[in-house]
């Protein structure tokens, strides 16, 4: 097996063989004409009609697989990467899910208060296989959210990486990327928690139990 095909598999959590994440891929995808075409079209589809929330997040393996992301109408950047590498390997193209971590420059105040820090861990964005090549894209702020935070949204062509906007539109910064954690085939759980944990000791001091049974510690609302 080469090293893309492995990741047209379905997982445990990114279960693009489900029925209903089938339907959603094909729906989406309907009439195009190339792997890139459906790929752009599965992006934006994720990137706009599932609203940015990085608040409401939760240990729960449940919660992250991708036939529940399916159901809900908000998600963080892991829910939106997780959803888009499902459909994309519904429809045939080769995709995996990396972590990283990245600072955030705009409108902090909210997140300073819920993590204690600027920097968001672990950020989730997608690779995507083709044109006999690994391209990155991001569909985690959706267009709304961008308009009102005035930075562009994150467009993606299938040919070239689509990364977080560095700058708004009046040249402030917005998103710094400080480590990447590689890549993964499905959804790492253990490495998820443990990178929660570590970069936000005060948020799990605040929790009582066990952090890996925890069920959505951040319940706000953007």
């Amino acid at each position: 097996m080469s090293d893309y095909e492995i990741y047209l598999a379905s997982g445990t959590l990114i279960n693009s063989d489900h029925p209903d994440i089938v339907a959603f891929a094909k729906r989406v995808t309907e009439g195009s004409v190339s792997d890139q075409q459906r790929a752009i079209r599965i992006y934006f589809a994720i990137r706009d009609n599932w609203r940015y929330n990085p608040y409401n997040i939760s240990l729960s393996a449940n919660a992250m697989q991708a036939s529940g992301i399916l159901k809900r109408s908000e998600g963080h950047c892991l829910d939106k990467a997780i959803l888009m590498i499902a459909c994309l390997r519904a429809v045939g193209i080769p995709a995996r899910l990396c972590l990283a971590k990245v600072k955030n420059h705009i409108a902090v105040e909210r997140l300073v208060e819920a993590f204690g820090t600027d920097e968001l861990v672990p950020h989730g964005y997608v690779d995507v296989y083709l044109n006999s090549q690994w391209i990155k894209a991001t569909p985690a702020f959706n267009r709304q959210l961008c308009e009102r935070l005035g930075v562009p949204p994150l467009d993606w062509d299938g040919e070239h990486d689509s990364m977080f906007q560095a700058f708004d539109k009046e040249g402030n910064n917005f998103m710094e990327y400080l480590e990447e954690y590689g890549h993964f085939k499905d959804v790492p759980m253990d490495t998820i928690e443990s990178l929660m944990v570590s970069h936000y000791p005060d948020v799990f001091q605040r929790i009582e139990g066990n952090t890996a049974t925890k069920r959505d510690f951040f319940q706000q609302s953007l």
